[in-house]
């Protein structure tokens, strides 16, 4: 399991532990993933997903999972996102076809 954020792509990054003495050795910074369930209302079922706490607040500000993928330019996404956002507009497409008359 690799430690990516499966929307934003949000990975490892590397730098220095710089010591007082100034000695420096190679150090990685991890992104705080966490496996969060978010409710699509599009597809009427929970999406299980491993993400970055900051995409977690990025999607709840743009009004849940839904709204998040619509509102992204699909270049931005992650394949794991792309495939998502084709599966929620297909959704829409087929929810809004069922109420026209």
């Amino acid at each position: 399991m690799s430690r990516r954020c499966e929307i934003t792509g949000k990975g490892v990054l590397s730098g220095n532990n710089v010591s007082h003495a100034n000695n420096k050795t190679r150090r990685r910074f991890l992104p705080n993933l966490q496996v969060t369930s978010l409710l699509s209302d599009a597809l009427g079922e929970s999406i299980r997903l491993r993400l970055s706490t900051r995409a977690i607040r990025t999607i709840e500000h743009n009004g849940g999972i839904d709204a998040f993928l619509l509102g992204k330019n699909a270049s931005k996404l992650t394949t794991r996102g792309q495939e998502l956002k084709r599966k929620v507009t297909i959704a829409k497409a087929k929810q809004a076809a069922a109420q026209a008359p």
